[in-house]
């Protein structure tokens, strides 16, 4: 049985109060059917699927397919890749969430629309974008082959594609957090004498963290598991240039089933492990509010 709930106003004796529903049980159930036969067939029987193809011939076959030099190598790349773009996004998230969320000035409204605008891009456009600027007959071109430096078909233009593709997540899980805040805890930090940094440090940074976490872990699967963006830039060049995502269509195409789906499971432990840890993010966060909530209000001091 559905049962929705609205907390009081906070106080010691503050309870949720139940409120009543409206739909009859049998549409309650019927909602409720829908929404398991949808999880059951496009997300839990194809994911059941690749563990199951994967273990298909053994996990001898299984571990040879991720034993494969390819297959470290894609593996590797991925990591490397995630690892310089996640920290860049957090970088960027942040003071990007900072300054929508704790200051007004002329363009806000249309920095925000920038930061969403990776939502609204083609992942294969993105990559054409940089082919483009970065490619041998792109703007840069021929500058950067006078140099030597390679940015289209290597790594440094699979870590820019994945930045850009990367980018909203973070800036918008922190956005609507620190907007609901506000900046009564900093304005009271500096009024006590607290420096920029020690305010951002002791209190904007404990207030967020949890938000914060969860829009990393968003980040970084997204960034594992990029494929349009980086499909294009990369050149699928085997041991090179390959990451799992790209490893994983080379081997299907070669109707090297178990090794593909290998690979692939690999990226579907990544997901299983990325809900779990984002369940335990909104716990800690959802926990943190209903503690904030339940406090009761501070009495003004008597003379």
């Amino acid at each position: 049985m559905l049962v929705a709930y609205r907390l009081t106003a906070p106080g010691k004796n503050s309870k949720p109060e139940k409120l009543s529903t409206t739909e009859p049980r049998a549409v309650r159930w019927i909602l409720i059917g829908i929404v398991m036969v949808f999880l059951l067939l496009f997300l839990v029987l194809p994911l059941a699927a690749v563990f199951t193809e994967a273990l298909r011939k053994g996990l001898d076959a299984y571990l040879a397919g991720l034993r494969e030099p390819d297959a470290w190598s894609a593996i590797k790349l991925t990591l490397i890749t995630a690892a310089i773009a996640v920290p860049l996004n957090l970088v960027f998230g942040v003071a990007a969430a900072w300054c929508i969320a704790k200051y007004d000035f002329k363009g806000k409204a249309f920095l925000t629309t920038l930061i969403d605008l990776p939502f609204s891009i083609s992942p294969v456009v993105v990559g054409l974008m940089y082919m483009l600027v970065f490619g041998a007959q792109g703007w840069l071109g021929p500058w950067l082959a006078a140099h030597d430096i390679k940015i289209v078909f290597a790594v440094p233009g699979i870590v820019l594609a994945t930045i850009f593709v990367t980018f909203p997540f973070i800036a918008r899980e922190l956005i609507p957090l620190m907007q609901s805040q506000g900046n009564d805890e900093e304005q009271a930090a500096i009024v006590l004498g607290a420096s920029g940094w020690q305010t951002f440090w002791h209190v904007t940074l404990p207030n967020i963290k949890w938000g914060l976490l969860y829009g990393v872990i968003l980040c970084n699967a997204r960034a594992m598991g990029e494929f349009g963006a980086v499909s294009v830039v990369s050149g699928h060049i085997r041991g090179q240039t390959n990451t799992i995502p790209l490893h994983v269509e080379i081997l299907y195409n070669e109707y090297q089933s178990v090794a593909a789906f290998a690979a692939a499971s690999l990226l579907a432990l990544l997901a299983v492990v990325t809900l779990v840890i984002k369940s335990v993010a909104e716990w800690k966060a959802e926990k943190q509010l209903a503690a904030a909530a339940a406090m009761p209000p501070e009495r003004p001091a008597t003379t």
